[in-house]
C-alpha cells in the first residue's frame, strides 16, 4: 500500500498527538509530588537535614570506618504537634547481603530538635546488623552506596524492649505513623 503526502502527515500528526498525551505539565508533576509525600490525608511538613551534607550528596568520611566514625548533626524540623515519639532508622539497601542496618533507636520525645554530632539522642536503642547497639558509620565493600536516615513521628509511645531489630520497630510503628522524613546520604571509599 502507497501512502500519499498527506497521508504520511496525517500520521505523524496522530504519532504526535498520541506521545504526547503522556506529557505531564508541570502542575500535574507538582500535584503528583503533593500525593506521593501525603500520609493519612496530611501534607507531610517535617524535614530531617544535616549541616553535615545536603540530601543525595557524598557523606564525609568523618562520619564512616575511614574516618572517627561519628554520628553526623541531625536537624529535626516541623515535627507534628499531635506526635508521642519519634523513631529513627538508618539503613544501606545497597549492602551486598541485603539491606545493612546501621542505627535504629526510637521512642524519642517529639520535642526533639537537634541531634548533636557524635551523640545519640533520648530514646531506646536497638540492635543493628553489626550485631550491637549504637550509630555505625558507612563502611561499604565496593561501590556507592546510599544511606537513608528515615525519621518517623508516631501517635503512640512503643513498647518495645531494648536491643529490639530492624524488624521488630518496624512492625511495632505499623499503623502509627503520623508523618516521616528522610535524609539520604552516599559513601564511596578511597
Amino acid at each position: 500500500m502507497k501512502l500519499g503526502i498527506p497521508s504520511i502527515f496525517l500520521t505523524l500528526i496522530l504519532i504526535f498527538i498520541i506521545s504526547g498525551c503522556g506529557v505531564e505539565t508541570e502542575k500535574e508533576k507538582i500535584e503528583e509530588q503533593k500525593e506521593t509525600i501525603s500520609i493519612q490525608g496530611r501534607m507531610v511538613n517535617m524535614k530531617l537535614t544535616s549541616p553535615a551534607f545536603e540530601n543525595n550528596k557524598d557523606m564525609p568520611s568523618e562520619y564512616t570506618c575511614d574516618g572517627p566514625n561519628v554520628l553526623p548533626d541531625l536537624n529535626l524540623e516541623d515535627v507534628p504537634e499531635n506526635a508521642k515519639s519519634l523513631a529513627l532508622i538508618m539503613d544501606d539497601p545497597d549492602a551486598p547481603a541485603g539491606t545493612w542496618v546501621h542505627w535504629i533507636v526510637w521512642n524519642i520525645p517529639p520535642a526533639t530538635k537537634k541531634i548533636a554530632k557524635g551523640t545519640e539522642p533520648q530514646g531506646i536503642q536497638g540492635t543493628t546488623s553489626f550485631g550491637k547497639s549504637g550509630y555505625g558509620g558507612p563502611c561499604p565493600p565496593f561501590g556507592t552506596h546510599r544511606y537513608f536516615f528515615k525519621l518517623y513521628a508516631l501517635d503512640t509511645t512503643l513498647n518495645l524492649k531494648e536491643g529490639s531489630n530492624k524488624e521488630d520497630l518496624e512492625a511495632a510503628i505499623g499503623g502509627h505513623i503520623i508523618e516521616k522524613a528522610e535524609l539520604m546520604g552516599t559513601y564511596k571509599r578511597q
